[in-house]
């Protein structure tokens, strides 16, 4: 389900890891990672198994196709010398024998990249499912505190990006470690002197590759940070496409989208042009070791210090060994990203829980009365938001709490959900400490309708039936009868199925809120809370939600906030507060009669 009025932010530019984003502590990371994939051991070392299976059937290939070459070539001179000819059998054999190398080698790397996609796609699959089951564990606080777009990245690209890298860095290591090893191995066994020629590419491919490297990186980091700011430019004007016309700012918003598209194709040229030149310089150095081989090559065969086939042979090692050397240093990069990804991943999943609640309480026909007895709050224990919060809510009662921003209505009603736990003191319901009881079983008292509208993409009985999944049909629509929404649900073309859209704009803000409100009629909780539950529909229909919100209310325990003070004025008990402190409490005649801060309030309202 998606969060209809938000637009996450994607970690790093485009919303994924940037090239060259590297882990803080890549050593640490890397030992969780291992620890976490112990479960696939077996899987592993099946991998590294057939990975090595694979490369040293395909660096044998070679050597056993050069006895073939030698073959032809012993038997085409001894018929030009009129002593012999080319054994075809012996030739025959060979190819065979060559081509079932190469086929057992296909073989076992296709094994190989089956398990090896196995393993890290279960490993993506098992961390999506760990964050999911944590993100349910995590305190509110947590949520508010980092960035949702920050938080969805974990689960998306960084998951995503951890995979990739797992299925193609530990695969590229483990073959281009063992085809350099086996490559230097079959090439001295075929002659020392060539091999230590053919090894000065060594350093030589090592500095062009960490040259070109480390010049193209920061090329690559701006594409992809340029890229972002595309992506957000793109995404900005578009969402807000009607303000930009009304405010006649076109050519502001192409101007921009210019500014940064020049930028992107600036780095975007210098990095593909800059890794572009990797393997032409690369195959110029091979060449050269290519050539330095046949002219060796050539003189060690004149003097019988080694047959054709074998040089032969040798040109081919020559070729498999700096591909690996080249794809050692390119993983690298792969490997810092993956570690990157699972830093962050591990970092949420060992993030601070909530405290385990255990099992509901039975609490008996518990009367829904509230107490708030002197709570002291502050989301920074130096900083208190409430600072003696007294009151006491009889059963039945609605209770307004109104006051200007910042003066912590919205901080209350957070308490008593339990989103937070009080510094001091304590808030009963029902005699019952509620911090002595599961936060779930807390919750399920309460029925919410809140200011920010949110809905997902399903349909409207699907949104409605959010508040309890076991009503019928039959109560769904009872519900949208009491919302006064029934009307506007059966003008849409498919009525109750009508699905609403991922940021549900094929519906009006307004009937956006009398879903939420018809989801809390579903709900059928024995206490409410209403965050300014009408702030988005017209004054006329306010008045029908408002009878309505009436009868959702009788005999129910109700916590209104309210910043519009005539939807309050029926209120059994107003709660006036003011820089986290309770100043005044009463009625509204009450309050008005007394002249003090409420009246204040309320008069600024209707003033000319």
């Amino acid at each position: 389900m998606a969060q209809t009025n938000s637009h996450p932010r994607p970690h790093g530019p485009a919303g994924r890891m940037m090239p060259g984003e590297k882990a803080k502590d890549f050593k640490g990371t890397v030992a969780k990672l291992l620890k976490f994939m112990a479960q696939f051991k077996w899987q592993i070392g099946l991998v590294m198994l057939f990975a090595v299976a694979s490369t040293a059937f395909n660096v044998v290939g070679p050597k056993v196709l050069s006895t073939a070459t030698t073959e032809i070539f012993e038997g085409l001179t001894a018929k030009i010398a009129g002593t012999g000819g080319i054994d075809f059998a012996a030739v025959r054999n060979i190819l065979l024998i060559t081509f079932t190398i190469y086929i057992l080698s296909s073989l076992c790397s296709f094994a190989q990249g089956w398990i090896m996609s196995y393993v890290s796609q279960q490993t993506a699959y098992l961390l999506r499912k760990r964050i999911t089951e944590k993100f349910d564990r995590m305190p509110v606080g947590y949520y508010e505190k980092h960035a949702t777009g920050d938080i969805l990245s974990r689960i998306t690209n960084d998951v995503d990006t951890l995979g990739m890298s797992l299925n193609q860095g530990i695969t590229q290591v483990i073959t281009s470690t063992v085809t350099i090893v086996g490559v230097v191995a079959m090439m001295l066994s075929i002659n020392v002197r060539m091999t230590l020629i053919a090894l000065l590419i060594v350093p030589v491919t090592l500095v062009i590759v960490s040259v070109i490297v480390k010049r193209s990186q920061p090329h690559f980091y701006a594409q992809q940070e340029n890229l972002g700011k595309i992506n957000t430019q793109v995404e900005e004007t578009f969402s807000g496409h009607t303000v930009v016309k009304a405010f006649g700012q076109e050519d502001r918003a192409i101007e921009s989208f210019m500014r940064d598209n020049d930028a992107l194709y600036e780095s975007a040229w210098k990095s593909q042009f800059l890794s572009g030149l990797m393997m032409p310089i690369m195959n110029f150095v091979g060449n050269l070791a290519y050539a330095a081989v046949a002219i060796v090559g050539a003189y060690f065969a004149i003097v019988g210090a080694i047959t054709v086939g074998d040089i032969q042979a040798f040109i081919q090692y020559v070729k498999n060994f700096t591909q690996p050397i080249t794809q050692l240093a390119q993983v690298s990069n792969v490997l810092q990203q993956m570690a990157a990804a699972g830093e962050r991943i591990f970092e949420f999943l060992e993030a601070p829980e909530e405290d385990v609640d255990g099992e509901f309480a039975d609490l008996g026909d518990m009367e829904c009365s509230v107490e708030f007895d002197h709570v002291a709050f502050g989301y920074d224990p130096d900083k208190l938001v409430i600072k003696d919060f007294t009151a006491k809510v009889e059963p039945g009662q609605t209770v307004a709490l109104v006051g200007p921003t910042g003066a912590g209505k919205t901080t209350m009603v957070k308490l008593l959900m339990r989103f937070y736990d009080t510094n001091h003191g304590a808030i009963r319901i029902g005699g019952h400490d509620i911090s002595k009881l599961p936060r779930a079983q807390v919750r399920s008292m309460f029925g919410m309708v809140l200011q920010d509208t949110w809905l997902y993409g399903g349909t409207i009985r699907e949104n409605i039936r959010f508040g309890r999944l076991d009503a019928t049909d039959e109560e769904v629509e009872q519900a949208a009868k009491a919302a006064l929404a029934h009307h506007f649900i059966c003008t849409l073309p498919d009525g109750y199925d009508t699905v609403i859209n991922e940021d549900a704009s094929n519906i009006s803000a307004g009937q956006r809120q009398l879903l939420t409100i018809a989801r809390a009629f579903c709900a059928n909780r024995d206490m409410l809370i209403l965050d300014e539950a009408t702030s988005s529909v017209d004054t006329r229909t306010e008045a029908r939600i408002q009878k309505a919100m009436d009868n959702l209310m009788r005999n129910r325990t109700s916590f209104v906030i309210a910043h519009r003070l005539s939807t309050i004025r029926n209120a059994d008990l107003i709660l006036v507060m003011r820089e986290g402190d309770i100043v005044e409490q009463g009625t509204h005649d009450e309050l008005i009669a007394a002249g003090g801060f409420y009246a204040d309030l309320y008069d600024s309202q209707f003033e000319d």
